[in-house]
């Protein structure tokens, strides 16, 4: 019997190398999960059919001796990544029976290093949400409190690693979308440097803010991934070039705490009192916690909520109903296309279409998108300039744990809160993570963010492996 709870990427590897069980058997062991546990949860929209047939030939790389530290480890893909031939949705009824024509340079990646790719997990429709709850396919629940909701957008991946359905995921953070699901879920969500790992067959919502990211259940095993899957890649116009994707930084030994949030104001009361006991340990484990001023911090939200919305306007432009996807007929190809995205698209995204045509419209687009364009290279040095007096900014990933579905799903504003920590590292395009940090006392796990300054993942993954240790 394999233990699916204990294992992570070097153990199997060392397992699999050693003999204790082949690929096959570990993939069999997952799927066996999954069978059990996603009529209920609904992590996953579709297992692939040739799972098995990837462990065999991820058995013979260990024959041949040719096996990688990822080769017969089984990931799940969030349902917006490429795979050529492999339907994808974006959770959405427009993109119904489409099949990807390319992959995912992730994707190639971790074919080339002998990964099983298990399937294809839920998601808030076009990554637009924050509970999964904007899904065409249901919501997906939390495997701690099914009553509960998985968070958002890349729940279903982060409920399949939760699960014990995955060893590990790929998700998409845009405003925190891997970030905050991993914190209601109790398992590690990362999102690197903007550009750090390439965009390329990753459909696109919000273009200067996507980034793809690992979702695990270790800092070790996101470590791992991130190093896998970060390079430069020329089908990528932002994929940061290799000279720039490592920054040296001077070490301090001070973790900065935004002032604003020091009061624990607008946060659950057990998020802030679990906070204050994180920063506790680290300053136990020879960290000096110090008060750091970020004025414009406090402005990212209304900068994301003008930028996304309008890069997402541009981005689903595509979606009409005549080149793939969802077609509704109509007399006029303008009635044709209105029924079809009226039709095929769910209220949030139209919501947000139509939110950010508002911002990019003549008269307006001065006065919100490119003051929200000025306010975002304000927030950027104002991190960078802080970054120089601390080794990473600490905060809490979500100010609430996992809530009840349907509690918010009719309180658009109240959603959008659930970004408020998550949404500055997008903002500034700076590397973050969000690890898990104990329990509330009816067993909702509880999480701690850390921001780092831009490309020093390594100083990332050095106090995120130390916090992990110390809880």
């Amino acid at each position: 019997m394999i233990d699916l709870a204990t294992l992570t990427i070097e153990k199997a590897h060392a397992s699999m190398q050693a003999g204790e069980f082949t690929a096959r058997e570990l993939v069999e062991a997952y799927l066996a999960r999954i069978k059990e546990k996603n009529d209920t949860i609904n992590a996953y929209l579709e297992v692939y059919d040739d799972v098995l047939s990837q462990a065999d030939a991820a058995d013979q790389r260990f024959k041949d001796g040719t096996a990688t530290l990822l080769t017969g480890i089984p990931i799940a893909l969030k349902d917006n990544i490429l795979v050529s031939g492999k339907r994808v949705s974006c959770a959405s009824k427009i993109l119904d029976g489409y099949v990807g024509t390319y992959t995912a340079t992730v994707v190639t990646k971790l074919l080339s290093e002998g990964a099983v790719l298990l399937g294809r997990t839920n998601m808030d429709e076009f990554a637009m949400g924050s509970s999964t709850e904007t899904s065409a396919f249901g919501v997906t629940k939390n495997p701690h409190d099914l009553s509960r909701v998985a968070g958002g957008s890349s729940g279903g991946a982060v409920a399949a690693v939760a699960m014990g359905g995955a060893l590990a995921a790929l998700g998409s953070d845009t405003g925190g979308s891997v970030r905050q699901p991993a914190s209601f879920c109790g398992v590690v969500g990362m999102k690197p440097t903007y550009g750090a790992i390439s965009r390329s067959g990753l459909i696109a919502m919000g273009s200067s803010l996507d980034q793809i990211g690992p979702i695990t259940k270790t800092v070790r095993d996101a470590e791992i991934l991130f190093s896998a899957l970060s390079f430069h890649d020329p089908m990528d116009s932002t994929s940061l070039p290799d000279d720039m994707r490592t920054v040296a930084h001077t070490e301090t030994r001070k973790i900065g705490v935004p002032r604003d949030i020091m009061s624990g104001e607008g946060m659950d009361a057990a998020v802030f009192a679990n906070f204050k006991l994180s920063l506790a340990k680290l300053e136990k484990a020879g960290y000096v916690v110090v008060p750091v001023d970020l004025p414009l911090m406090q402005y990212s939200l209304a900068v994301y909520y003008v930028l996304m919305p309008a890069e997402t306007s541009t981005n689903l432009a595509r979606f009409d109903g005549i080149r793939f996807g969802y077609s509704v007929p109509g007399k006029t190809p303008d009635e044709a296309f209105a029924k079809t995205r009226g039709q095929g698209f769910g209220k949030e995204v139209r919501r947000r279409i139509m939110l950010g045509a508002y911002v990019l419209s003549h008269g307006y687009y001065d006065a919100y998108y490119n003051k929200a364009i000025a306010v975002r290279r304000m927030i950027e040095k104002e991190f960078a300039t802080v970054f120089e007096t601390v080794d990473a900014i600490a905060t809490p990933t979500s100010p609430f744990p996992a809530f009840k579905i349907g509690e918010k799903a009719s309180d658009p504003l109240a959603m959008y809160l659930s970004d408020i920590f998550t949404v500055p590292a997008n903002i500034a395009g700076i590397p973050a993570i969000s690890i898990p940090a104990g329990k509330t006392n009816d067993g909702l796990p509880l999480d701690f963010q850390l921001m780092t300054a831009h490309a020093c993942e390594h100083t990332l993954f050095k106090i995120a492996s130390l916090f992990e240790s110390l809880t």
